[in-house]
């Protein structure tokens, strides 16, 4: 494969547009761990949605190489910016914040947030929060979404985890009560624990993408392509494939979306 490139790149550098000319290996970061879109399967393969479509995405634009970095997700915004790495993943929702300091490629996949909480429990809604103490993934929309209503909630603490294992896993002991993050992740995670579900979903409009470090060339260059991704229905195929049914044709899953800009 690499020989292949660079044989390639020998002999008609001058021609190759899309082909990556100083690097064959797109340098990614990821909160591994956040199924289904990015999390290692049996034999330690980091596997996912956003990662088999960011393979495709690389494979687009000639790169020979996907190299996934594990960084928690707070980490991500710092690492683009720096040049750490060159694009994230991690389910991350689009805001007018966040454009502020990265950009980001069009939408593919439309979602809220969700409380969930053990099926034992006296939680049924955000009704039933009062003096409880509600787990969320550090920096994440969840996170901002809480920590806006912690008052309302009258919680008596927000706890804050790096990535969904840890938390469900203290919401299963009892040590926290709640636990607010993405439906899509936390539905598929509870697939198959009776013992706890989603109680609500807490609707948000929000939009996941790649991001990038602000005006990245790279973005408007992935933007093309998954233009090109939805036209040919492989980013719904990889819906279906994931979360068992297809999506739905007016979301951003199917439907070609703008590069999302910074309000001017």
């Amino acid at each position: 494969m690499i020989g292949k490139s660079f044989f390639a790149a020998t002999v008609a550098f001058g021609a190759l547009v899309s082909t990556p000319t100083l690097a064959e290996t797109l340098t990614a970061g990821a909160n591994v761990g956040n199924v289904p879109w990015e999390f290692q399967d049996e034999n330690g393969e980091i596997v996912g949605f956003e990662v088999e479509l960011l393979k495709e995405v690389a494979d687009r634009l000639g790169y020979d190489e996907v190299d996934i970095q594990n960084i928690p997700f707070n980490g991500l915004f710092s690492a683009v910016q720096s040049g750490r790495i060159d694009v994230a993943i991690s389910s991350i929702t689009i805001t007018d914040e966040r454009l502020e300091s990265v950009s980001f490629a069009q939408p593919y996949y439309d979602s809220d947030q969700s409380l969930a909480a053990r099926t034992d429990s006296d939680v049924k809604s955000q009704e039933d929060l009062d003096g409880k103490v509600v787990g969320v993934d550090t920096g994440s929309t969840g996170d901002m979404y809480a920590t806006e209503r912690e008052s309302d909630w009258g919680l008596t603490e927000i706890r804050r985890y790096e990535g969904l294992n840890p938390a469900m896993l203290d919401l299963q002991a009892g040590r926290i009560d709640g636990y607010v993050s993405d439906i899509p992740a936390v539905a598929y995670y509870l697939r198959d624990k009776p013992d706890m579900e989603v109680v609500e979903r807490l609707t948000t409009g929000e939009q996941y993408s790649m991001m990038f470090a602000k005006d990245s060339e790279l973005a408007g260059k992935v933007n093309e392509v998954l233009d090109t991704l939805k036209d040919e229905g492989y980013i719904a195929d990889l819906h279906e494939k994931w979360f068992g049914s297809a999506p739905e044709d007016t979301t951003s899953t199917v439907e070609k979306r703008d590069m999302p800009q910074p309000k001017s």
